[in-house]
């Protein structure tokens, strides 16, 4: 008997339909009806996995054997003792002369115990022999840091002498290289859509050509492909070692960063079917789904996950003053420094390439409809924006907050605190009183007061259309959100901006020895 006909009849016995057994293995109900026809043969951890569920050995289900008879249903391992071992896969035998009388033996708890030795001989053995991955070192999975709006990464010269992760820090991807951690720093269109940046993403982590999408591109009326990565970021994601370990990422992202790897990662997991019948053979990978077991973890800093209000609190030509005045901030330019000289707009799918006039650079591109940041960074554009990114079962969420205000005992806002950064001053007092309702009807109340002074807390903690729940360190879980107590400062303090240096390498020391720890099942 095969392994397929095995899971079959374990499956059937346990009284599991095939989507039941495909959500406990956290697969599709596609792959289990593969298995049981023989088509495919299930990946060693899922071998694993399944003699788990069934009380079974490895050994046991990998190799061919004679029919095999259940007698009390499906036996869970932990009922499994020298007394009691899991008779349900005692081999039967067919006996030919129906003369031969089947005698009883006569001392059961001796026979009881040889079983049981042997049910832990295999047991050892299927480790050994079948599953080498048990023997081998976990690997270790690389940091990925995804800037936010207005942002860079190590790719543009702005970041060579003002490093966006870590700033007086220093470097914090070499840092946390340096101490054994692999971190990169990404570099995607710092004022590009959600979608846009995504791609851009992929394609510097595959080290490929940046497709937008043939129904993204013809939607928003710009260029499907964009610029061309001869080498992946880093070595070796989504293979597998010998072992049947997968190479997976964990992504980390700021501000708007928050929102791109979100959308990365759904999109890995499930694709796009607007891609995937607009492109038909020529669709990019990334669209094709399928690809859920690529990223262990997301982390959100200071993420806008359902906007920001600042949006509608200053008009167009006064938000790109202040997004200019941030860039120039963070990055110690001073007023007569050329931006386009430091900075890379990475705007080439709308044919700018020209970036001698920030402002115009931004007028025009926020003027494109609603393939942009600033729209996708409204409580209206966020809201769409949500309605198509997905948590995946098997990734870990994490947010972090952080609040720079404080409540005005005389007039009930909110108002910065003096160690607020002096840019974000008065982006802080403006969201700390603002209240109405959007162009799209949404409500925003005083619960949208606390701020960072770009993003407010309730927007920070996580999507209002996911499961979440509050970080609780013993109770982790995979495919909500783990929400992070409210932390003090503003916009730029967790990234090292204006802050302490000892603080800010301490916080992603703690954040990747807690990344590392949690269990990779």
């Amino acid at each position: 008997m095969t392994i397929n006909e095995k899971i079959c009849i374990l499956r059937k016995d346990a009284g599991m339909s095939q989507d039941e057994l495909a959500e406990k293995l956290d697969v599709s109900r596609q792959s289990i009806s593969k298995w049981e026809s023989g088509k495919v043969i299930p990946d060693s951890d899922k071998i694993i996995a399944l003699s788990e569920i069934f009380g079974v050995t490895t050994d046991f289900l990998l190799k061919d054997s004679e029919e095999f008879a259940v007698s009390d249903g499906i036996m869970n391992t932990e009922d499994v003792t020298e007394e009691n071992p899991p008779y349900n896969m005692i081999p039967v035998y067919p006996v030919e002369d129906d003369n031969i009388e089947l005698k009883k033996p006569k001392n059961k708890k001796l026979i009881k115990r040889i079983l049981a030795v042997a049910v832990a001989i295999c047991v050892i053995a299927g480790s050994i022999i079948v599953v080498p991955g048990l023997l081998e070192k976990p690997i270790s999975y690389p940091y990925i840091l995804v800037h936010g709006l207005g942002g860079w990464g190590a790719e543009s010269k702005i970041n060579n002498t003002v490093p966006y992760w870590g700033n007086s820090a220093g470097n914090l991807a070499s840092i946390m290289t340096e101490q054994g951690q692999e971190t990169y720093e990404a570099s995607v269109g710092p004022f590009s859509s959600t979608w846009d940046r995504a791609c851009e993403l992929y394609a510097q982590l595959t080290g490929t050509t940046v497709d937008y999408g043939e129904s993204h591109s013809l939607a928003h009326g710009h260029e499907r492909y964009g610029r061309k990565y001869t080498h992946p970021l880093f070595e070796g994601w989504g293979t597998k070692t010998k072992g049947g370990q997968i190479k997976k990422v964990n992504l980390v992202g700021h501000s708007f960063g928050g929102e791109t790897v979100r959308l990365l990662t759904s999109l890995l997991a499930y694709g796009d079917e607007a891609e995937k019948n607009a492109s038909g053979e020529n669709v990019s990978p990334l669209f094709e789904g399928g690809k859920k077991n690529w990223v262990n973890s997301v982390t959100t800093l200071c993420s806008p996950h359902n906007g920001s209000t600042l949006f509608y609190i200053v008009d167009r030509f006064k938000l790109i003053d202040i997004i200019l005045s941030v860039v120039s901030a963070a990055g110690g330019l001073s007023s007569n420094t050329v931006i386009g000289d430091y900075y890379d707009f990475r705007l080439e799918q709308f044919g700018i390439t020209d970036t001698s006039d920030p402002k115009a650079i931004l007028n025009d591109v926020f003027s494109k409809g609603t393939d942009n940041a600033a729209y996708d960074l409204s409580p209206d554009g966020a809201l769409e924006l949500n309605k198509t990114i997905r948590l995946v079962k098997g990734v870990y969420y994490f947010s972090y907050s952080y609040v720079t205000t404080q409540e005005s005992k005389l007039f009930g806002t909110q108002v910065p605190t003096l160690k607020t950064n002096p840019v974000l001053m008065l982006t802080a007092e403006e969201m700390g009183r603002f209240s109405g309702k959007t162009v799209g009807d949404i409500q925003i109340d005083e619960t949208w007061r606390e701020n960072d002074g770009l993003v407010s807390v309730v927007s920070a903690r996580y999507p209002f259309n996911d499961e979440w729940q509050e970080f609780d360190s013993e109770k982790i879980v995979k495919g909500k959100w783990n929400v992070m107590p409210t932390l003090q400062g503003d916009h730029g303090t967790v990234i090292g901006l204006l802050a302490d240096a000892g603080q800010t390498k301490n916080f992603y020391n703690e954040l990747y020895t807690m990344i590392d720890g949690l269990p990779r099942r």
